[in-house]
C-alpha cells in the first residue's frame, strides 16, 4: 500500500506500534527518526486515541493543556496556542491530527485496523501480528500504545440490550451531533464522563435521570484562559520549565507542601483548601496536606471540607447528602473536575436516584425499573468507564513464549517489570501499562518518558547487537513488590475503584498503577539502564548479557527518609566528639513525631542511680512488665531517646513498658552498661508491683546496642538464678564484635548507620581486647538455657549477619526463636515511628510474637 514502512530481510518490520493517540504517535515519529522501520494500526479511522473515541458532551482534559501537551519539539509548542486551560475534545483531537500532518505520521498508520493476534516466534525472534483487516506483519519488536483507557467496561445490569431508546457510551459517543432537546433522559454513572457530560446533557433535555451509585469528588474546573503564572514560567524558561515537570511527583512542576493536615492550625487547614478549591487543579486539591493521601484523620479533614462546599451549592439537603461521597478516602478513587456539576442538580428537570436506595433491578423496552419504580426514557447514557490499564492489553491474544497468552499470565494479576516489559514476552513493550505512574500522573510526561526509554533502548540494542530483550523473574518480582509497597503505604488499597481493578467483575484487586510518583520511577528506569540493563536479559546471534537483580530493594518510605539525609549533606557522627554527637542526637530528637498515645507516663529513678521512664498501657491492669534498653551504640541516647518506638511497643503488646537507662561510654566504658542493665532487670523483677505490673516473669528488650546489653543481661541472670527472665526481645542488636561480616561490606555506607560509625562506637566503649568477650559480644558466650527469643533484623543493616547468627546459634542452643526479617529496612528505620510507615507492620509483628511469648 501507498506509505508502507520499507520492509525488511524478514519481510516485515522493526517495529509495530498499536495505537495513534498520544504514545502511538509519538513513538512512530521517534522510532522513525532513529531510522527504523515502523508500522502502526489504529482501530479508529482516524488519529486521536482516547480523543478520538471520547466525544461525549463536555469531554476535556483534567491536565491543564500547559502541560498536558507533547514538549519534546520547542518548535511545536511554539506554532500551537491552546484556547483554554482545560481543551474540549475537539480542540484535542485537531492538536493530535496536527502532530500528525506536522511530522508526517499518517503515512507510517493503517487505520480501521484492529491488532487481533500476536505470536512470538522463537527461533525468528519475531513478532508474528495478525489483524482483522486480514493483514499479517513480521516485526522484532512490539509495542502497544493502546491506552490505559480504551476498553470500554460493559454494563453489568440486566436486560441492557433491550432498551427500544437510544443508547449511548460516553466511550463510544457518535461521530454525529447528539440532541437531547425535549427528550427524557438517563444517564447511569457518576465518574468523570458522567461529570463532564451531566450539565450539558441537563441544559438539553425535558427531563434528565441521573442514576448514581457512588459519588465523586469533584472541585470546579474554573475553565477559561490558560494560567498566566504557567504562561510566564514556560515563557521565562521553557527548558527549565519542563525540566521541572519530569522530575516532579506527578508530572506537573509544584512545590510539595510539609504541612500535615492534622497538626494543622484550622485557619491554616481551611486557607490551603480555598486555595486550591480556587485553583482548580487535580494536584492541587491532592496536595492540600502532605499526609492526605497517608493519614486518615487529614484526608477526612479535606473530604469534609469538599462535602460543606456540596452542601453550600445543591438546595436539596437530602440531594446533597446523595452527592457527598463518603465510602472512600477522598484521592483513592479519580477525583473530577467539573463545570457546574453539582449546581445541575438545582434544576427543576434533573433528578438524582440514589441506587444504595434504590438499585437497578432491569433495563426494559421503555426505560428502566428499580425496585421502587418504573421510569420510561427516550434515550439512555451509559458513562460506565473502562477495563482499566490492562483491559486493552488483555483483550488481544498475546502469545509470547511457549504458547502462554498474556491474558493467561496475568489472570492473578498483572505482573510486570517497570510498568514497560513483561516475563514471557520478549520484546514486547507496554507504554503507561501498570505498574507505572500513567493514571495517576500527567500521562503527556509519562508517555514521552516511556517513548523515549523504550526507543533509547532499541537503539542501545542495535548498538551492542542484541536483537532479543526479556525481563528477567527476579526483576519482575522484584518490581511488582517494590509497587505493592508504595501502594501500602496509602490509603488506595482500601477504595472500589477502577485504579484498583474493582469496577470490573472477576478482576484481581491490585493498585495498577505505580504509585511512588514520576520523579521516582524515572530515577529507578535510568538506574535500570546505567545497571547495563538491570533485570533484563539481552541477546544477540552471537552474545549474551544478562544483568540479574532487583531495581528498588530500599522500602520507598525509607529511600525517602535516605534521600532527605543526603540533600542535608549532614557530617557524619563519628566525625563529632562524643558531647557534640549528643546534642546532634538530642536536637533531631526533637523534629520527631511524638508517638501513640498511651495510657500514662511516669518517670522515675531506679537505684543506681538510673534514669527510667514507664509507660503504662490505657487498658485496664495489672500489665505484663516488658524492660527496654534504648539504641545509641553504648555512647548516646538516654531512657527517652527511643521514646516513639517505646510509646508503640507498649500500645501493640499491651504491656507495662519501662525504658531504662545505663552508664555510657566514655565515661563509663564496658563493662558498665551490660551491668547496669542487669542490675536494673534485678530492680523491676523485685519490685514491678510496686509501679503496676503484673505477676510473674518480666521481659528484657532492646533496639541496637541496649538489645545487646538486653541479651548480656540474659545470660547474667541465668548464671546467677535470677531474675526470672520470659524471653528476650532483640530489634536488630549488636551481638559481635566482628565488623567483616558480608552485611558490613554490603550495608556499611549510605544507610545512617555506617561501618565507620560501628567503629567509632566500639573504640569509646570496649578496648580492642575485651569486645569478644561473651558480656560485650554475647554472640560468643554459652547460649544453653537462655530465655526464649525474639530477633528481628533489617535486611540494609550492617549489623543484619551477627543478629541472623545469633538467632542461628540460639536455636543450635536449644532455644525457642522467633525470627522477623524486616525486608526493605535499615538500622534506624523500624524506630522512626509515624515517619516510616512501612515500619508498622514490622512492629505489629513483634509486638503480636511478644503477646504470644507472654501467653494468656
Amino acid at each position: 500500500m501507498e506509505g508502507e514502512p520499507e520492509m525488511d530481510e524478514h519481510n516485515g518490520v522493526d517495529v509495530v506500534v498499536v495505537g495513534a493517540g498520544f504514545a502511538g504517535l509519538y513513538a512512530l515519529h521517534r522510532l522513525a527518526a532513529q531510522g527504523m522501520s515502523v508500522i502502526g494500526f489504529e482501530a479508529g479511522a482516524d488519529v486521536g486515541g482516547t480523543w478520538y473515541w471520547n466525544r461525549y458532551p463536555g469531554a476535556r482534559c483534567d491536565i491543564p493543556t500547559t502541560d498536558y501537551t507533547y514538549t519534546f519539539d520547542p518548535d511545536l509548542e511554539a506554532e500551537w496556542r491552546w484556547s483554554e486551560k482545560y481543551a474540549t475534545q475537539p480542540e484535542i483531537l485537531t492538536y493530535l491530527g496536527h502532530v500528525a500532518d506536522r511530522y508526517d505520521l499518517r503515512r507510517h498508520i493503517e487505520f480501521a485496523t484492529r491488532l487481533e493476534r500476536a505470536v512470538w516466534d522463537e527461533e525468528a525472534r519475531r513478532w508474528q501480528v495478525s489483524t482483522d483487516t486480514g493483514r499479517t506483519v513480521s516485526c522484532r519488536f512490539l509495542m502497544m500504545a493502546s491506552g490505559c483507557l480504551s476498553l470500554p467496561k460493559t454494563p453489568d445490569i440486566d436486560g441492557v440490550d433491550r432498551f427500544a431508546g437510544a443508547v449511548y457510551f460516553t466511550s463510544r459517543w457518535p461521530h454525529a451531533p447528539v440532541d437531547f432537546s425535549g427528550q427524557r433522559v438517563a444517564v447511569i454513572g457518576t465518574g468523570s464522563s458522567g461529570i463532564q457530560s451531566i450539565p450539558v446533557i441537563a441544559r438539553q433535555a425535558a427531563q434528565l435521570t441521573v442514576f448514581q451509585r457512588t459519588p465523586s469528588y469533584s472541585i470546579p474546573a474554573h475553565n477559561g484562559p490558560a494560567s498566566v503564572e504557567r504562561l510566564a514560567a514556560l515563557a521565562a524558561d521553557r527548558a527549565t520549565y519542563r525540566h521541572e515537570a519530569r522530575v516532579s511527583r506527578g508530572g506537573i512542576p509544584a512545590e510539595l507542601t510539609t504541612v500535615m493536615g492534622v497538626t494543622a492550625p484550622e485557619e491554616v487547614r481551611r486557607q490551603r483548601f480555598e486555595d486550591a478549591w480556587e485553583q482548580g487543579e487535580l494536584f492541587g486539591i491532592l496536595g492540600v496536606f502532605a499526609d492526605q493521601s497517608i493519614n486518615p484523620e487529614s484526608n477526612e479533614i479535606v473530604a469534609e471540607m469538599i462535602r460543606e462546599k456540596i452542601r453550600s451549592i445543591v438546595h436539596d439537603p437530602e440531594t446533597a447528602e446523595a452527592l457527598s461521597p463518603r465510602d472512600h478516602y477522598f484521592g483513592t478513587r479519580r477525583p473530577c473536575l467539573d463545570t457546574g456539576y453539582f449546581e445541575t442538580y438545582n434544576r427543576p428537570n434533573v433528578r438524582l436516584v440514589n441506587l444504595h436506595k434504590q438499585p437497578i433491578v432491569a433495563i426494559t423496552e421503555s426505560g428502566i425499573d428499580t425496585t421502587d419504580e418504573s421510569l420510561d426514557f427516550d434515550a439512555i447514557v451509559f458513562a460506565t468507564g473502562f477495563d482499566a490499564m490492562t483491559g486493552a492489553l488483555v483483550s488481544v491474544d498475546l502469545e509470547g513464549v511457549d504458547g502462554l497468552t498474556l491474558a493467561e499470565k496475568w489472570t492473578e494479576g498483572p505482573s510486570t517489570y517497570l510498568g514497560l516489559t513483561t516475563v514471557g514476552f520478549p520484546n514486547l513493550f507496554t507504554v503507561t501499562g501498570p505498574g507505572s505512574p500513567s493514571v495517576l500522573s500527567n500521562m503527556a510526561v509519562s508517555i514521552e518518558q516511556h517513548v523515549e526509554w523504550i526507543s533509547d533502548c532499541l537503539a542501545d540494542l542495535r548498538e551492542g547487537g542484541f536483537d532479543r530483550i526479556e525481563p528477567t523473574p527476579v526483576a519482575e518480582a522484584g518490581w511488582n513488590q517494590h509497587c505493592d509497597d508504595c501502594a501500602a503505604l496509602t490509603l488506595h488499597p482500601t477504595a472500589h475503584s477502577w485504579y484498583m481493578g474493582t469496577n470490573i467483575p472477576g478482576k484481581p484487586h491490585r493498585l495498577l498503577p505505580y504509585i511512588g510518583g514520576v520523579d521516582t520511577y524515572r530515577a529507578a528506569c535510568d538506574d535500570v539502564v546505567k545497571g547495563g540493563y538491570l533485570g533484563f536479559d539481552l541477546a544477540g546471534p552471537d552474545r549474551h548479557q544478562c544483568n540479574d537483580g532487583v531495581i528498588r530493594r530500599v522500602q520507598p518510605d525509607v529511600a525517602m527518609v535516605l534521600d532527605a539525609m543526603a540533600v542535608l549533606d549532614l557530617p557524619p557522627l563519628e566525625s563529632m566528639e562524643v558531647a557534640e554527637a549528643r546534642a546532634f542526637m538530642e536536637a533531631s530528637a526533637k523534629l520527631r513525631p511524638p508517638g501513640p498515645e498511651v495510657g500514662e507516663i511516669v518517670d522515675g529513678t531506679l537505684p543506681g542511680p538510673l534514669a527510667y521512664r514507664l509507660y503504662r498501657p490505657a487498658s485496664p491492669g495489672p500489665h505484663r512488665l516488658l524492660v527496654y534498653f534504648h539504641g545509641g551504640g553504648w555512647v548516646l541516647g538516654s531512657a527517652t531517646s527511643d521514646d516513639p518506638l517505646c510509646r508503640d511497643l507498649c500500645r501493640r503488646s499491651d504491656c507495662l513498658v519501662a525504658s531504662v537507662d545505663y552508664r555510657h561510654a566514655p565515661e563509663s566504658r564496658f563493662p558498665a552498661a551490660p551491668d547496669d542493665a542487669y542490675a536494673a532487670a534485678c530492680w523491676l523483677a523485685d519490685n514491678g508491683a510496686d509501679l503496676g505490673a503484673a505477676p510473674g516473669p518480666i521481659l528484657l528488650a532492646g533496639w541496637s546496642a541496649g538489645a545487646n546489653v538486653a541479651a548480656v543481661a540474659c545470660q547474667l541472670a541465668r548464671d546467677a538464678g535470677r531474675p526470672f527472665i520470659a524471653g528476650q526481645v532483640l530489634l536488630n542488636p549488636v551481638t559481635d564484635s566482628d565488623l567483616t561480616r558480608p552485611s558490613y561490606l554490603e550495608n556499611g555506607e549510605g544507610y545512617i548507620l555506617t561501618a565507620p560509625l560501628m567503629t567509632w562506637f566500639w573504640d569509646h566503649y570496649a578496648p580492642v581486647g575485651q569486645r569478644t568477650d561473651p558480656k560485650a559480644a554475647p554472640l560468643r558466650g554459652d547460649l544453653h538455657g537462655l530465655p526464649p527469643a525474639i530477633v528481628v533484623t533489617s535486611e540494609f543493616d550492617p549489623l543484619r549477619d551477627e543478629g541472623d547468627a545469633y538467632a542461628v546459634a540460639l536455636e543450635a542452643a536449644g532455644v525457642p526463636v522467633e525470627q522477623i526479617a524486616a525486608r526493605g529496612h535499615t538500622h534506624t528505620s523500624l524506630t522512626m515511628v509515624d515517619v516510616v510507615l512501612s515500619g508498622a507492620p514490622v512492629r505489629a509483628e513483634l509486638a503480636a510474637a511478644v503477646r504470644r511469648l507472654l501467653g494468656p
